[in-house]
């Protein structure tokens, strides 16, 4: 269902962000607001170690800012994706990320002061006030950091270098999305048109082979013709990545990315050798798809294309919330309230309209509701979008509720957690409930292609970016013929004999924007398999598997992550959870082969 008008989009389907503020001059002195409580809290520069009051002082004055400065921010950047070329909310939009800026610059003293404050000074202050003992993981958080931390003349020199260090990653984002030049190729329709970016993901999914491997071949023509300067843009990003390592006195680069939220080596270590002892599963179901697809030689571009046509069901979005509602029954009732909160009382803005950003996401801040922005179509994979950004929404909403907000958000290493549990709960309610076999091909195909996109692609990248960085780190040049030698026979590796090897994909490094996150992609795997033990661990009445998921949802930020994962019933430092995600991954391929066959 498209609508092109939002006034045609019934009220109950379109967000209510007057919960937020209630009028445009609402919002504007609140904006103002934020400033004054930035001044306020920047008078505490300098200050911090006279005594316990000006201690919490400052560290209380700086959170009021950024609680405050987190609603504006939300107003203004959602007003904004429901008409993007609204000039009013454009305008709101760049005011408020300007004001962002300037908040964290006039704030960034805090964490040096705390550091430059003898912790046992610290721990004083943490015992003569027994209310502010909430902050004692907090402030533990930011004395790891102590080892690592330079003098403030030398942090401040490499806070000025900053933009320069970013300059690959930034040359990398115009090049690739704004000057390269992509060849034009016939589509489906007969039409003529020109690659882009964004267009590469719907051709190389085509039914019509020409059209998916015309695709494939221009897009790594283009990328291939510029491969020595985005072989320099990535040697650039990894070389700053690894100085910034060295100068904060971390041994290597993943071990300073990995710092950020306190996930030992040994989690990424796990992940690539899990992986690759299970490889034979990815290449059973990459010689299934060839077999279903009927090709006598696949290649890199047949890997996209859906197993099955059209699913066999359609949902409008009343029978999407009820069935997504129905999977989510074994949370039990006060997570169902959550979610009849948010589906009922306008916190979901579903259809598509003239001017509203694309895809979906679950968005907010600790004192707004936990909405979701939808393009909704009828469709199953709309359904499974739906139960994906609930599953944000309601990990925020749990989170709010029992966190100050110091502790009021999750980290990026266990956020896709809660959105790909929930789908996996939908995958099983779909496969405990219905005897049909196409329907059942097709939810089996969505979740074998979401274990290949996510858990094995991923941790191929993990492992490419972790080469590049050691290869440098070792004084080994990163050249575009070197890495993608390296690259072609590690996808070569994974994906296994019956796939092709074509040449292009050797270049397929050139266009992968993660490679500039400084160890990001990883998490993606991490947080699928770990979503898969949880699901697996309710669906089989593991005792106590409920209540601990639940623990996960409410603990927010208030201890770090791998314990969270640990309460919550997955020890992510060894490989257990990985080996599961692999068992269901080859119970669901047997069925598929079966139904297939």
């Amino acid at each position: 269902m498209v609508q092109n008008q939002r006034n045609e989009i019934p009220v109950e389907d379109t967000w209510d962000l007057t919960t937020i503020f209630k009028n445009d001059s609402d919002f504007e002195a609140a904006f103002n607001k934020v400033q004054e409580l930035t001044s306020a809290a920047s008078k505490y520069r300098s200050t911090m170690g006279a005594d316990a009051e000006h201690f919490f002082g400052a560290i209380e004055a700086s959170l009021k800012a950024f609680r405050l400065l987190e609603t504006v921010y939300v107003y203004a950047s959602m007003n904004n994706d429901l008409d993007t070329g609204n000039d009013k909310y454009q305008a709101y939009n760049a005011r408020v990320n300007s004001l962002a800026a300037q908040v964290e610059s006039a704030l960034s003293f805090i964490q040096p002061e705390i550091l430059s404050i003898d912790k046992k000074k610290i721990a004083e202050f943490l015992k003569e006030n027994p209310a502010k003992e909430q902050y004692a993981h907090y402030l533990d958080f930011i004395e790891k950091k102590r080892p690592h931390v330079l003098n403030e003349e030398a942090e401040a020199l490499i806070s000025q270098v900053q933009d320069v260090l970013n300059t690959s990653a930034e040359t990398f984002s115009v090049l690739s999305n704004n000057d390269l030049i992509f060849p034009s190729i016939i589509d489906e329709d007969g039409q003529k048109v020109r690659l882009t970016n964004g267009s590469y993901s719907l051709h190389i999914e085509s039914y019509d082979r020409k059209v998916r491997k015309d695709a494939f071949k221009g897009m790594y023509q283009a990328y291939g013709d510029y491969k020595n300067t985005f072989a320099q843009t990535l040697s650039g990003q990894i070389k700053a990545d690894n100085y910034l390592a060295k100068v904060h006195k971390y041994p290597d680069a993943r071990s300073a990315a990995m710092a950020t939220n306190n996930i030992p080596a040994i989690v990424y270590d796990n992940l690539v050798s899990a992986v690759h002892e299970h490889l034979d599963l990815l290449h059973r179901y990459v010689a299934l798809r060839k077999k279903i697809l009927q090709l006598d030689e696949m290649h890199m571009y047949d890997l996209y294309v859906p197993l099955l046509s059209e699913p066999p069901v359609e949902y409008n979005f009343e029978q999407a919330k009820k069935r997504a509602r129905q999977a989510l029954e074994i949370y039990g009732d006060e997570y169902l309230d959550a979610v009849d909160h948010i589906y009922n009382e306008r916190m979901i803005d579903v259809y598509e309209t003239k001017g509203k950003r694309s895809g979906g996401y679950s968005g907010g801040a600790y004192d707004t509701n936990p909405f979701i922005l939808l393009n909704y179509q009828d469709t199953l994979d709309d359904v499974y979008t739906l139960i994906h950004e609930t599953g944000h929404s309601v990990h925020s909403w749990l989170t709010r509720k029992y966190q100050p907000y110091v502790y009021g958000d999750y980290p990026i290493f266990v956020a896709e957690i809660a959105s790909t549990t929930n789908e996996n709960l939908l995958t099983d309610d779909f496969l405990a409930n219905s005897d049909d076999p196409k329907l059942r091909a097709y939810i089996l195909n969505h979740y074998l292609d979401g274990v290949k996109g996510t858990v094995f692609r991923q941790t191929q990248f993990a492992e490419f970016e972790h080469y590049l960085h050691t290869s440098e780190q070792n004084g080994i040049p990163i050249t575009a013929n070197g890495i993608s030698e390296y690259y072609g026979k590690l996808n070569a590796d994974y994906y296994g004999s019956s796939v092709v090897s074509d040449p292009e994909i050797s270049l397929e490094w050139s266009r992968i924007p993660h490679f500039y996150y400084d160890y990001y992609v990883y998490q993606y795997a991490t947080g699928f398999a770990a979503a898969t033990t949880l699901s697996e661990n309710m669906l089989s009445h593991q005792e106590n598997a409920v209540d601990r998921y639940l623990g996960f949802l409410k603990s927010g930020n208030s201890q770090y992550p791998i314990e969270t994962m640990k309460a919550a019933g997955v020890d992510m430092t060894k490989p257990d959870y990985l080996n599961k995600t692999f068992a269901v991954f080859e119970q669901r391929l047997n069925e598929l082969e079966s139904l297939i066959g």
